[in-house]
């Protein structure tokens, strides 16, 4: 069976943090606040494949009570849900799908790193990963620049779900 999942997540910047997103380090003057290293990108993809199997989100297995996660990276916790997704549904990632929202910074630079970084925790060749950018065009929250927001799609096969 194919089934689908869409995951969302939204940080706000935060001075003294580094930005993180699909794994990659990028130069800006703000990280993003979180308990772990904020990377939206990735913890909106990970929502995206626990969607998919209708197996909770990254909070229910990755509180933020939980001191173990403090300052976790992103891209080890993406690889611990996709071997929950292999070990307690036999299901395999099919192609993943990302767009960041964010007026800064510019990421179009960036995009080939992450891709090959997430393909590489998925399990998967970077065809199947497709990660873009946009902006709000200056309106609200992320439009005045006070964050960063992802929204995401996982397609898996299970056929035990």
């Amino acid at each position: 069976m194919i089934r689908t999942g869409i995951g969302f997540d939204a940080h706000r910047f935060a001075a003294g943090r580094r930005l993180v997103l699909g794994g990659v380090e990028i130069d800006h003057k703000s990280g993003l606040l979180g308990h772990s290293d904020a990377d939206v990108l990735t913890h909106a993809l990970i929502d995206a494949l626990l969607g998919a199997v209708a197996d909770g989100d990254i909070g229910s297995l990755f509180p933020d009570s939980d001191r173990q996660w403090k300052d976790a990276d992103s891209l080890e916790l993406l690889k611990a849900v996709v071997l929950r997704l292999q070990t307690k549904h036999q299901a395999a990632v099919v192609n993943t799908d990302v767009t960041v929202i964010a007026e800064e910074p510019k990421l179009a630079a960036h995009i080939a790193a992450m891709r090959a970084k997430l393909a590489e925790c998925l399990g998967v060749n970077t065809g199947r990963v497709a990660v873009k950018a946009t902006t709000v065009e200056q309106m609200g929250a992320l439009g005045r620049g006070e964050g960063i927001a992802a929204l995401a799609v996982a397609t898996v096969e299970c056929p035990e779900c």
